[in-house]
């Protein structure tokens, strides 16, 4: 048997910049993302079965006799990567609800990644967060065709803190953020997390955000160089410049697509402003899951309260990528 754990992760500055159309043809050669993965995981377990049959259990439950059969995209093309064509059961469980809808913290990146990496285990293979990346990539981009970015898949498998920068020879460096250490307590103090309550299906908000990236490379310009500016203020203290900044990084997200915002997050958002938060954005490629928020201390307790009817989430930095935690 073998259990992979692999953390979501929270996207402060950059997303849509990690799209292979923007960063291929980027002014700056790359584009670039920070964020930090959570302490909240997906869990793969891999064993072999006495039969010859693939059983695969998630918010589901195969049982069937050929990979070809199986109906989960991620799970049946990470086997034929893997090589494996029978006599395995895979179950799929996490630290949030599992569902078809996303909420923006990159769960079925997680699963992508923590699934290749439970199956070469399982062959007895150890491979770098680079590949087990890649290998995600090629997932759910190649084989699945979604049109979504590339940083969630290096976030999870890497773990941390960190900067991204995705080159347009297709080069990916994952370099840690190093800042003094109150700095980042300070910024994970102000930061809370609000459930919206409702998931989403996101397929339609990045299908219109890649389709039209060439008619906004100077927005994403921007929020490249939201990542520099925001790397800086964290590294000289400016903590609570990083809450003014998510505000004016939302500005510039919500005109990306339609639905990456709707009428109760506005109104969710203009709520927390109003009662003290500096900024925030919805984690993904919007349209529900979750708040992200930028709170100073003196103001949590009035933004709490204004938000008394969303279920709000604690979470941590994890500074570990995707692990295998159990072999037997």
């Amino acid at each position: 048997m073998i259990i992979s754990k692999t953390p979501l992760r929270m996207s402060f500055f950059g997303g849509g910049t990690d799209f292979q159309s923007y960063f291929a043809n980027s002014r700056f050669g790359y584009g670039s993302v920070i964020s930090t993965a959570l302490n909240m995981y997906v869990y793969i377990t891999v064993n072999k079965r006495f039969d010859d049959k693939i059983r695969v259990v998630y918010y589901g439950n195969e049982l069937v006799d050929s990979v070809d059969e199986i109906k989960h995209d991620i799970i049946r093309n990470a086997l034929k990567i893997a090589g494996i064509e029978r006599g395995v059961e895979i179950i799929y469980s996490a630290d949030i609800p599992l569902s078809s809808a996303g909420i923006g913290l990159s769960s079925s990146s997680a699963l992508a990644v923590g699934v290749m990496n439970a199956l070469h285990a399982y062959k007895g293979e150890r491979v770098a967060p680079e590949v087990l990346a890649r290998e995600a990539c090629r997932i759910e981009i190649d084989c699945i065709g979604q049109k979504i970015g590339i940083q969630d898949q290096f976030a999870v498998a890497y773990g941390g803190f960190r900067v991204y920068k995705f080159f347009a020879s297709g080069a990916v460096s994952a370099e840690p953020v190093i800042c003094k250490p109150e700095y980042l307590q300070q910024l994970k103090q102000n930061l809370l997390l609000f459930y919206t309550g409702n998931g989403r299906d996101s397929r339609k908000i990045l299908n219109e955000q890649s389709e039209t990236i060439a008619q906004k490379m100077q927005r994403l310009d921007k929020l490249v160089e939201a990542v520099e500016r925001n790397y800086s203020n964290l590294c000289q203290g400016e903590v609570d410049q990083w809450g003014v900044e998510l505000d004016k990084a939302w500005e510039i997200k919500k005109t990306f697509a339609g639905g990456v915002s709707t009428p109760e997050i506005d109104e969710m958002y203009a709520a927390a402003k109003t009662a003290g938060a500096l900024g925030g954005k919805i984690l993904g490629a919007g349209g529900g899951g979750f708040m992200l928020l930028y709170v100073p201390k003196v103001k949590r307790t009035a933004v709490r309260q204004a938000l008394a009817a969303y279920r709000e989430v604690d979470f941590a930095f994890e500074a570990a990528g995707s692990q295998i935690v159990f072999i037997n």
